[in-house]
């Protein structure tokens, strides 16, 4: 599976009320990773459109002046479904931050499902072969 990555500076203006990362600057990153996979993958970027976020989840509380590294895979496809697996880890201490799945379907420029002809792609590892299983299962 091929792996897209993204860093980011966490700044101060991406922060809460608590002083570590705001979700909503997050998952706004973790969307946009993952559409980077789903459309380097399909290769029409104006021919995709999110349709479900899947279990976005935070393990830790990310601080300023993080280097957060969002590694995201298309892990499994549809006949139009595009489904992306994204982890987040901070760079300096290769702690998992944030993971979960996005599926992304394939449009015509009326908007329409059409079908995409991607293969899924195949797991490497006893890991990916878990994120893949995991996927089968969203809903």
């Amino acid at each position: 599976m091929k792996s897209h990555v993204i860093h980011h500076l966490v700044k101060s203006e991406d922060l809460n009320h608590h002083g570590t990362l705001f979700a909503g600057r997050m998952a706004e990153w973790f969307v946009e990773a993952s559409f980077v996979a789903a459309a380097s993958q399909y290769g029409k970027p104006e021919g995709i459109v999110c349709l479900k976020v899947h279990g976005f989840r935070f393990f830790k509380p990310v601080h300023n002046g993080s280097i957060i590294l969002i590694d995201s895979k298309v892990v499994l496809t549809g006949r139009t479904s595009i489904t992306v697996y994204a982890s987040v880890v901070d760079e300096k201490t290769g702690d998992l931050l944030v993971d979960g799945f996005i599926t992304f379907v394939s449009v015509d420029e009326d908007g329409n499902k059409v079908l995409h002809g991607l293969p899924t792609p195949e797991a490497a590892d006893a890991k990916e072969a878990a994120i893949v299983a995991q996927a089968k299962e969203l809903k």
